[in-house]
């Protein structure tokens, strides 16, 4: 099953430095049967899309819980087998629980697809959008303005042997 972990870029050099993301549990997103109800036509890559989209939201999350991080979102893409991923049935329809999982494991470097990153011309908008996260969150319009201001940048792709290259 292809899971997505939001990370810092400290966070990733870390796990990349120790060979593994973890301790487990580990809070990820993943194609869930919740999120697949949410978006009834979506095709398994744009349900794929949603799921590495919730991730960087809880990736601007961590950004926003620690100000000392580089501000640009940071998704570690894992395959991991399917009994290592739970799901929480009592969250499985809320909307901000949308693709929640937990890994019950930590994941090596071998189990990694690929890291998504922002690049550093992002870094203005996502120090905006930590600053407007709490009212976002609350439902302040000006503020989710702000947060989806974040959607104008792409995550880049890197393969897992160009982490180490990555600003930290």
């Amino acid at each position: 099953m292809r899971v997505y972990l939001p990370l810092t870029l400290p966070g990733l050099a870390e796990a990349y430095r120790a060979g593994e993301v973890g301790p487990a549990p580990l809070a990820a997103r993943a194609v869930t049967p919740g999120l697949r109800e949410w978006y009834l036509s979506g095709t398994e890559e744009e349900l794929e899309y949603a799921a590495l989209g919730r991730a960087a939201l809880d990736s601007l999350r961590l950004i926003a819980a620690d100000r000392d991080v580089p501000p640009r979102r940071v998704v570690l893409a894992v395959d991991v087998p399917d009994d290592l991923v739970r799901t929480d049935p009592d969250r499985a329809l809320l909307t901000e629980a949308l693709g929640e999982v937990t890994l019950t494991e930590a994941v090596p470097v071998a189990r990694w697809a690929a890291a998504h990153v922002d690049s550093a011309d992002a870094e203005t908008d996502l120090v905006a959008a930590a600053d407007a996260l709490p009212a976002a969150e609350k439902g302040d319009p000006d503020a989710r303005f702000v947060l989806e201001g974040t959607g104008d940048h792409e995550l880049l792709w890197y393969a897992v042997q160009e982490i180490p290259a990555l600003d930290s």
